[in-house]
């Protein structure tokens, strides 16, 4: 049976994302088929790197799968369009908040600078009042105008392609999770990125056992039903790789092979 590896959420590391891949090549080679879940932006120090690795990976031909994140939507809406928030985000913080990550995201492409935030009373929003960097203190739109100037067009074109899940006969990878009850073709893009209850207090069988992350935890965890592989990385906790062989799953580490079992 063929192997198929996994890397959940790397949210700017790009260090752990090449430990990580060093980590897959010493147990299946060059040539292993990797499924990235998505998230490839923000909270880390450098999300640009992340992107030109996974890129250059594409390039070179490997066998990589890469799926969309919520992130990588916030990302790419705010450089497209300026858009600092996702519906989804209940605390109604910008996506420019350190909290969610998109300050560091734009430091990495050469954007450094502080962020000061208003809260818009009607609204009860988070909007950014004005950026304090190099340039001086510009408000949105000008730092938005910087950033689609800074973010390569191939770095957005990447993102923005990236279909939302991958499946084989055992395995259903997506960034967040499915809603109960909903055949997979009529699953809406907001709850594969977004979703959190219902699914993850749900015991239904998916058909397949479900390979997710987004909500992170201290480490990768089997659910019986599904296999969350965000282990916080993004919080700066390690990037674990995991493989799978039908539904047996076994993360990896420096001296191999460890079973994960629900």
């Amino acid at each position: 049976m063929t192997p198929i590896y996994a890397i959940g959420d790397i949210h700017g590391q790009n260090a752990l994302l090449h430990h990580a891949l060093s980590l897959i090549a010493a147990d299946g080679g060059a040539e292993a088929r990797i499924v990235f879940l998505g998230d490839y932006t923000d909270r880390g120090p450098d999300s640009r790197g992340v992107i030109e690795t996974l890129i250059a990976g594409r390039d070179a031909g490997r066998d990589w799968v890469f799926l969309r994140g919520n992130h990588d939507r916030m990302f790419c809406n705010f450089v497209r369009y300026g858009v600092e928030h996702d519906a989804r985000v209940s605390s109604g913080i910008s996506w420019l908040n350190r909290r969610l990550g998109g300050e560091v995201t734009l430091a990495s492409y050469g954007l450094k600078g502080v962020m000061h935030f208003r809260q818009d009373a009607r609204s009860a929003l988070e909007y950014m009042d004005y950026f304090e960097g190099n340039a001086g203190w510009i408000d949105t739109n000008a730092l938005q105008q910087l950033a689609l100037r800074a973010v390569p067009q191939a770095h957005l074109d990447f993102l923005e392609a990236l279909p939302l899940w991958h499946q084989t006969n055992d395995l259903l990878f997506v960034h967040a999770g499915l809603r109960p009850g909903i055949p997979l073709e009529d699953q809406v893009e907001d709850d594969l990125i977004w979703i959190r209850d219902p699914f993850l207090k749900s015991n239904a069988d998916f058909g397949r056992l479900v390979v997710h992350g987004h909500t992170a935890l201290d480490h990768p965890r089997h659910h019986g039903n599904r296999v969350n592989l965000d282990g916080g990385a993004g919080y700066g906790n390690p990037l674990i790789p995991a493989v799978f062989e039908g539904r047996d799953c076994w993360l990896l580490t420096e001296n191999g092979r460890v079973p994960l079992v629900a």
